[in-house]
């Protein structure tokens, strides 16, 4: 296996994020990155981002998305939309060499908890670079929804870092999504 250096995740962050600021599109970075944000630092080899576009505007922004070098497959560029954990989705990649490349997950805002968390973003600085990251809070209720082993560690490491949380919205909304059990179990465990 390849481990890719950070510099050309971030680079790839840096230039996806850059282009959505530019269109004027909102979006709020997660997943692994938004781990290292809120608590310990991880490897992850690809971008997660919720990003609000009218799904009319998807071929304009694969349009920009080619331009840079990034490569969209033919069923997404159809139209196609995949979906996780209720969230709609589209994939993108981009290609460091022939065999290795860096995946950015675009979920679109389009359910009430995306549009929650988009509102409660929040801007961090890395480096000399400022990029919109969901809350602890929501990165919390996005790993609990994914659920896989890495994701229920990850909220372990966030709950142990982040001290105070605000306990009343993620019951709400762990009820809303149907978690709730889960939610109540990461909180029994720290």
């Amino acid at each position: 296996m390849i481990e890719l250096a950070m510099s050309e995740l971030e680079r790839t962050l840096f230039v996806i994020t850059s282009l959505l600021t530019q269109s004027g599109y909102e979006y709020a970075v997660m997943g692994g990155l938004a781990v290292r944000v809120h608590s310990i630092p991880r490897p992850t080899h690809d971008v997660d981002l919720t990003v609000t576009i009218d799904r009319s505007d998807l071929p304009k922004l694969f349009a920009s998305l080619e331009s840079l070098g990034h490569t969209i497959a033919g069923s997404y560029q159809r139209g196609w939309v995949d979906e996780v954990g209720g969230m709609p989705l589209v994939k993108v990649r981009t290609y460091l060499n022939e065999s290795t490349g860096i995946d950015i997950d675009i979920f679109l805002n389009e359910t009430e908890f995306q549009k929650s968390y988009l509102a409660r973003r929040i801007e961090v600085n890395i480096g000399e670079k400022s990029l919109w990251v969901v809350t602890p809070e929501d990165l919390i209720l996005l790993k609990l929804l994914a659920s896989r082993p890495r994701d229920l560690l990850d909220v372990a490491d966030i709950l142990f870092t982040q001290g105070q949380l605000d306990e009343v919205y993620m019951q709400h909304w762990a009820k809303e999504l149907g978690i709730i059990d889960r939610l109540k179990v990461s909180f029994k465990d720290t």
